[in-house]
């Protein structure tokens, strides 16, 4: 487990991240770990040593869990037994990123007891696609759309819990990934808009994974977060 534990006085975040091994996830990990005060648990089908290998700021720390999410319960034990072990008041602010592409009710965060907890956040990351249709593109696009509605419900749900978490379905705009390699590399016979997507590559119009993450930590970071439940990383 990575640490840095120099300062005592360091406000503390706790912050769980699913899907944090390669791609966009490892690299909001990576940004968040090198901040001040950040306890992140970062959940996936296997560990990164890069993660690992990371700079740490102060006062912060990682944990790496392995967890297939295709079943989302025995990780979520997991986390209902660690966050019972929290102390009250260790930490001002609770946020899930839920990047995996599986679509799992954020339990049990949203549900955690946290004594004195200031903020709790969940962040659901989404696409584009979630919002328009394309060819070949089906189980994803479902997937994605599922995704948005199942954060607008939520939302609802929980401001009418007391300290209710405040939740978005961020699309964060189209990232360079293995994804955009497939449909890249993919049967234009099967997949009309495969030519659109060599276009976006070869002008430059993908973002790499880091400078995506930072524009989605940023979003994170709005006063505003919260207000609409289905964003983009370009709204203003």
């Amino acid at each position: 487990m990575a640490t840095n534990n120099s300062s005592a006085n360091t406000a503390q975040h706790l912050v769980v991240i699913t899907g944090a091994s390669r791609g966009m996830g490892r690299a909001m990990a990576e940004q968040l770990l090198a901040r001040p005060g950040h306890t992140l648990i970062c959940i996936s089908r296997g560990s990164s040593p890069e993660l690992a290998a990371a700079p740490v700021g102060e006062g912060s720390s990682l944990q790496q869990w392995t967890h297939d999410l295709d079943d989302a319960s025995v990780a979520a034990r997991q986390l209902s037994a660690w966050l019972a072990g929290v102390e009250a008041g260790r930490y001002a602010s609770a946020t899930l990123i839920n990047n995996a592409g599986v679509i799992a009710r954020p339990a049990p965060l949203s549900d955690a007891e946290l004594p004195d907890l200031a903020r709790r956040k969940v962040l659901n990351i989404s696409s584009g696609l979630g919002r328009n249709a394309m060819a070949s593109q089906a189980p994803y696009c479902a997937a994605k759309a599922g995704m948005d509605h199942f954060s607008r419900a939520l939302a609802l749900e929980e401001a009418h819990s007391p300290h209710g978490a405040r939740v978005v379905s961020l699309a964060p705009g189209v990232i360079d990934t293995d994804m955009q390699v497939q449909l890249r590399g993919g049967d234009p016979a099967k997949f009309p808009d495969r030519e659109r997507f060599t276009r976006m590559q070869s002008e430059g119009m993908l973002a790499t994974p880091p400078v995506a993450a930072a524009r989605v930590l940023a979003y994170l970071d709005r006063a505003d977060f919260g207000s609409n439940p289905v964003a983009d990383v370009r709204d203003n």
